[in-house]
């Protein structure tokens, strides 16, 4: 299996301290992420209350680049933005908001420093996907009743099922197909921009793959598809 970002150039995995540029690079991806929860609102909304978003995207590569804590410094630094710019979800959606993002990046983050191919991208986010689904079934169980002012029992519980876990599967997998696809042409961009420094010893060169660029358009296509089931669009 030949390196996911042979040719793109990543951070090794030992990295003796924070420089400048890597300080840089996270203020640019809190940007990037920032932005993608704008555009996130362009999508479609499920139960007329759970939007889709595609911020967790720009979270999973700054943690595949920089790592699982710096998934995690973008995920918490975005939630405060978000709601004290455009939320109106107050404390309650920027405690969501994060753990969405912690749950779905940093678990992909942590596999992926462990292994550092193609193979360890897709292991990586499909865990990612799962801790994101398991997470957020439990704090809609905890949560929603409160926010929403619905009983417990007979309305979130049939929820959690039939409207949570497809919603946080179908998001988590849409955000795993954008990254595979856009994780080389960003990082790609970062190196350009000296942002990024050159893989050290990087084998299998620059080989462009077909194959596993079909797989993550038919991945994105499935999610897409799958999105506009659930918003009820088709």
């Amino acid at each position: 299996m030949s390196n996911f970002d042979s040719n793109a150039g990543a951070i090794p995995a030992a990295r003796p301290r924070v420089t400048v540029k890597t300080v840089t690079s996270l203020a640019m991806l809190v940007a990037l992420t920032y932005l993608a929860m704008l555009l996130s609102n362009l999508l479609p909304k499920v139960a007329g209350f759970l939007q889709m978003e595609i911020k967790g995207t720009v979270i999973a590569i700054g943690g595949f680049l920089f790592g699982p804590l710096s998934a995690a410094v973008i995920s918490i630094v975005v939630a405060f933005i978000e709601m004290f710019t455009v939320s109106d979800t107050g404390i309650i959606g920027c405690i969501m908001n994060l753990l969405a993002a912690c749950a779905f990046a940093c678990p992909a983050a942590f596999i992926y420093q462990k292994m550092r191919t193609r193979k360890g991208a897709v292991i990586g986010l499909t865990v990612g996907v799962l801790a994101l689904t398991a997470t957020m079934l439990l704090w809609n169980y905890l949560i929603t009743p409160i926010y929403m002012g619905m009983d417990r029992e007979e309305v979130v519980v049939p929820m959690l099922t039939t409207v949570f876990l497809p919603f946080n599967l179908v998001k988590g997998g849409l955000n795993m197909a954008l990254t595979l696809i856009l994780y080389k042409p960003v990082v790609t961009a970062l190196r350009k921009a000296r942002l990024v420094p050159e893989r050290e010893n990087a084998q299998g060169g620059d080989r462009f793959d077909a194959g596993f660029l079909l797989f993550s358009l038919a991945l994105l296509a499935t999610f897409a598809l799958l999105v506009l089931v659930l918003a009820g669009k088709i």
